[in-house]
């Protein structure tokens, strides 16, 4: 076949595909705030009590009963008295707020944050939370705030995936993909799952074949494929396999230089702590520098984990410290910290922080007191904290409060419903207008519910 010949044929293929799968970017409800994603997800349920919720009369009740906390039961059984955190609360930045001395790097960036002390969940097991936290269902099978968000705006460049999500090196999260499926959304808006230290997978051409070989019989089964699926318009599965093979062709030459690490300077490898001698920290590290050079290459959304699943030892790959909390988090704390404040700090040196979103999320919180028998704290589904910046973020923002031991979320109560109501509003999206039909009910990410947050908007 003519190498004009492939051309046409490879043309009418591409032409045939944008149009079947909406691939090029689409317009917003409204005039946008930000423009793309980065959700920080710390899978374990970080204890809001020994990060960024400070309680004084936790503090000086430390080792008292809990008042009207005798028979609370949790997720593992009884708990004992209450329990300070291990480590003091310094006021920071202009704001003067009070957060842990353990995230000092983090402490540089408070006023830009937006917290929100009084988000709840339906569940205080892990993977159901999880899934609850990152599609707004407990029940796997729905789409990804990340699904949602590229079905509504499509894609903004053409050689990389609109959605990616970023695993820590330690392994998956709870429930896994569940946290990055496209649900019943069309295929194509799964979320691609790679990082710094594991490349895609099956991305490469092998070895013994030609590269014109492989062009010719791309470009020919391209235009057989977008025939096939022309007569099968509803099939999204079969589109997005058709997409994922044209996206995969164009990736061979974009993924190799979008996850070249070594092409970033010398300071900026400081910055980020990508040779740090702890091995965990500098491959987060590299995973969050990964993140800042696919937003900058027009991806819409990625998802980027610090810590994986539970273990047979608690609290040694995620934050679910039930036994001992000191020693877990003095592990983890500093994992995070340095590079997602790199992260956040390249993103303004660069530009890219006026319209990029940055989240920090997590599933749940823990209880105010001490497991029962250990030095942990247990599963708390009635508060937690989570926090945004940057693009139409209000610095310095607090949205809701928990009671004085932090047990309860007392205070302008929220959920997951509405904290993602105000990031698609972030994005120019209404919340009450996304939504897909499926099984006889039109979907949204935020369900039958959701008010924006307007506290935490610029």
């Amino acid at each position: 076949m003519s190498t004009d010949r492939r051309e046409f044929i490879s043309g009418l293929g591409a032409l045939a595909l944008a149009e079947l799968l909406g691939a090029a970017p689409r317009q917003p409800h409204f005039a946008p705030k930000a423009k793309r994603v980065i959700q920080i997800f710390c899978p374990g349920a970080v204890s809001h009590l020994d990060t960024f919720d400070y309680k004084p009369e936790l503090l000086k009740r430390s080792g008292q009963p809990m008042p009207g906390g005798d028979k609370d039961v949790t997720f593992q059984g009884a708990n004992g008295n209450l329990m300070r955190s291990p480590w003091p609360f310094v006021p920071c930045g202009q704001s003067g707020k009070h957060i842990t001395a353990m995230l000092p790097h983090l402490a540089a960036h408070v006023d830009g944050m937006a917290f929100v002390h009084s988000m709840t969940t339906r569940s205080n097991t892990h993977g159901p939370a999880c899934v609850a936290m990152n599609t707004g269902y407990v029940f796997e099978g729905f789409p990804s705030a990340g699904a949602w968000v590229t079905y509504a705006l499509g894609s903004s460049n053409e050689n990389l995936p609109a959605y990616v999500s970023i695993p820590d090196v330690r392994g998956i999260p709870p429930a896994g993909p569940a946290n990055w499926t496209s649900g019943f959304l069309p295929a194509e808006h799964q979320g691609v799952s790679f990082n710094a230290a594991e490349p895609i997978r099956n991305l490469n051409r092998p070895a013994g074949l030609a590269e014109s070989a492989d062009t010719a019989a791309r470009h020919f089964s391209g235009f057989l494929n977008a025939q096939h699926a022309s007569r099968h318009p509803g099939d999204s599965d079969l589109q997005a396999r058709i997409a994922s093979y044209e996206l995969a062709a164009r990736m061979q030459l974009s993924a190799p230089e979008v996850s070249n690490l070594a092409a970033e300077s010398k300071a900026t490898h400081a910055l980020y702590g990508t040779s740090h001698e702890n091995p965990l920290l500098a491959a987060y590290a590299r995973n969050c520098l990964l993140a800042r050079r696919l937003v900058q290459r027009g991806v819409r959304y990625v998802q980027l984990y610090c810590a994986s699943r539970a273990s047979g030892v608690d609290g040694l790959l995620n934050w679910d410290a039930h036994k001992t909390l000191k020693a877990d988090y003095e592990r983890h704390l500093p994992i995070l910290d340095q590079p997602t404040a790199a992260l956040i700090q390249d993103l303004m040196s660069t530009g890219l922080l006026k319209d990029t979103l940055v989240l920090w999320t997590t599933e749940f919180g823990r209880m105010p007191t001490h497991q029962e028998g250990t030095l942990g704290r247990d599963h708390n589904p009635d508060a937690f904290t989570v926090w945004m910046l940057g693009a139409g973020v209000k610095g310095g923002a607090v949205h809701g409060a928990t009671d004085d031991f932090g047990r309860r979320a007392v205070q302008d109560v929220t959920n997951v419903h509405e904290f993602w109501a105000t990031v698609l509003h972030l994005l120019g999206l209404d919340y009450d207008k996304l939504s897909w039909y499926h099984n006889g009910i039109n979907r949204r990410l935020t369900d039958v519910h959701g008010h924006v947050l307007k506290s935490l908007i610029a």
